[in-house]
């Protein structure tokens, strides 16, 4: 068994995984909830992923399992081609190798739609090659109340116009169909660039854009969990 642990901005999550198969994923983490999962499932291997400085309490927990703690040292099942490696998110990274783990031999662009919205091409021939990074879906709606004097604070609906005919829906629309143009704009970008490109979405608003989309898309909400566990592998 492998327990891999993916401390994100807004939350910790955890699967366990036997060789390639997700036996059980934990959405939502503590400390105590880990102490459990290792009780439970003994695991041969560990890897822990932050993108927070703040994880010395999950590292207390699993330092007897020698967990492989993921940093831009670590050996990975594919090339990087990114000018300031230690700056990449531990996110994309994982997210990649799932990529790659899902579609060897393909070139792949991942959106990760979560506390932010990132974009990251993985050539066949090239290995990483980078992308771009955005507002997320919540944050958008945060930043245009926060930053203005009038403007109420909102959560995603569905079947907005694209035309907003009052404030709430032109903040509906602003930030929605902003996204879906960014998302298929960057798609056809892409596309026109690399030969038979895959897209995947993975992230916690997945489920919310990948039919909003006029693409074809293959959703993999717990991309970066089975990335997570691909570089274990990779390091077995």
């Amino acid at each position: 068994m492998n327990l891999v642990v993916d401390v994100g901005n807004t939350r910790a999550k955890a699967a366990v995984f036997r060789q390639e198969e997700l036996c059980s994923v934990t959405h939502e983490i503590d400390i105590e909830d880990l102490k459990t999962l290792l009780a439970e499932n003994k695991p041969e291997k560990v890897i822990i992923s932050s993108v927070r400085d703040d994880t010395a309490d999950f590292l207390e927990v699993l330092n007897e399992y020698d967990p492989l703690v993921l940093s831009h040292r670590t050996a990975l099942p594919f090339s990087v081609n990114y000018c300031t490696p230690q700056t990449l998110g531990n996110d994309r990274r994982a997210a990649v190798a799932g990529a790659q783990a899902l579609f060897p031999n393909t070139n792949c662009l991942i959106i990760d739609c979560g506390t932010c919205i990132t974009y990251d091409i993985l050539s066949k021939e090239q290995g990483y090659m980078g992308g771009s990074i955005s507002p997320g879906l919540h944050m958008r709606f945060q930043a245009l109340h926060t930053f203005t004097s009038g403007l109420p604070l909102l959560t995603p609906e569905e079947n907005v116009p694209v035309t907003g005919q009052n404030t709430r829906d032109g903040i509906e629309s602003g930030v929605i169909h902003g996204i879906i143009m960014e998302i298929e704009g960057l798609i056809n970008h892409y596309s026109s660039k690399f030969v038979e490109l895959r897209v995947i979405m993975c992230g916690g608003d997945t489920n919310f854009f990948e039919n909003k989309v006029k693409a074809r898309i293959f959703a993999a909400p717990e991309l970066v969990l089975r990335g997570l566990n691909t570089i274990l592998h990779h390091h077995a």
